[in-house]
């Protein structure tokens, strides 16, 4: 599930993360409220948060998916990678922190073992 306002993030992540022969079934969500409802009916196999969106943070929707699934697996992907946002992230106890200008980190993230 990739959680994200923007499109064209959304677009670029979806392609990013289709580098295995699998079939791929991606959930784009554009809200963090679409994100919570779909959450539940398409038990994704990793979610890919932003944290800035336009009418919730990604650090409260990750809490309220967490509450719905406490074995979620999380991942962060933001603009903003500051210390104030990796210590909520830690704290949220996120399988990762990825910066959309350092996207290939994510690749390696989503085919490593979970931590959870």
């Amino acid at each position: 599930m990739i959680v994200d306002d923007h499109t064209d993030m959304r677009r670029m992540l979806k392609n990013l993360i289709s580098f295995s022969d699998t079939e791929l079934e991606c959930v784009e969500c554009k809200s963090g409220e679409e994100a919570i409802s779909s959450y539940l009916s398409h038990k994704p196999n990793w979610v890919l948060m932003d944290i800035e969106l336009k009418s919730t943070s990604g650090f409260d929707v990750t809490k309220e998916i967490y509450a719905l699934d406490a074995d979620a697996k999380v991942i962060i992907v933001t603009s903003y990678d500051t210390p104030t946002f990796r210590r909520k992230a830690k704290k949220l106890n996120v399988h990762g922190f990825v910066c959309k200008d350092k996207l290939s980190d994510l690749q390696q993230l989503l085919s490593s073992p979970s931590k959870k």
